[in-house]
């Protein structure tokens, strides 16, 4: 059986999202706890030349729904990039899963071979839409979810690989 661009890309996307969730809300407890201000945590980063937490979680929200967008032929929806707290950032994963949720699987399936153009700072890519999902939409997805993850865990809060994971697949 081959399986769907749709089955391949939104309902992980998801399933991520509410992880990413998950383990923001872990965050906020942790400073809460530790009478941190919510700030710190949410501007913190990795290394200086990297993005902090909150932006990691606007691009996964943009690669989720670009990705879901763009292989289904329909607009990407432009969110602004405004969140200041955690409950923004929730709010945030809220409206990306309820974009997802309304894109069905015969909008996207058979959209392997459709072009799909990106426009990067640098230039513009074209590719397939089978290598945009495996080569691009995936790994950014997945890099920015990790390194907000990476971002909680560097700082003290207690999360693990079942909590970025989501738990075990039913």
């Amino acid at each position: 059986m081959a399986i769907s661009i749709y089955q391949a890309s939104v309902p992980s996307f998801v399933r991520s999202l509410q992880s990413t969730k998950k383990f923001l809300k872990k965050g906020e407890t942790y400073v809460k706890s530790k009478n941190i201000k919510p700030e710190v945590l949410l501007n913190c980063r990795l290394m200086a030349d990297m993005l902090p937490l909150t932006s990691q979680i606007q691009i996964a929200s943009d690669a989720a729904k670009g990705a879901g967008a763009r292989l289904a032929g329909i607009n990407v929806p432009k969110f602004a990039d405004n969140e200041k707290s955690f409950a923004d950032l929730y709010k945030r994963i809220d409206r990306t899963i309820k974009f997802l949720d309304k894109i069905k699987p015969a909008q996207m399936d058979g959209s392997e071979d459709e072009i799909i153009t990106i426009k990067l700072p640098m230039k513009t890519i074209k590719f397939s839409g089978l290598i945009y999902l495996t080569q691009f939409a995936i790994p950014n997805f997945s890099f920015h979810t990790v390194t907000a993850y990476n971002i909680l865990r560097h700082n003290g809060v207690k999360i693990g690989k079942l909590d970025f994971l989501g738990g075990l697949p039913k």
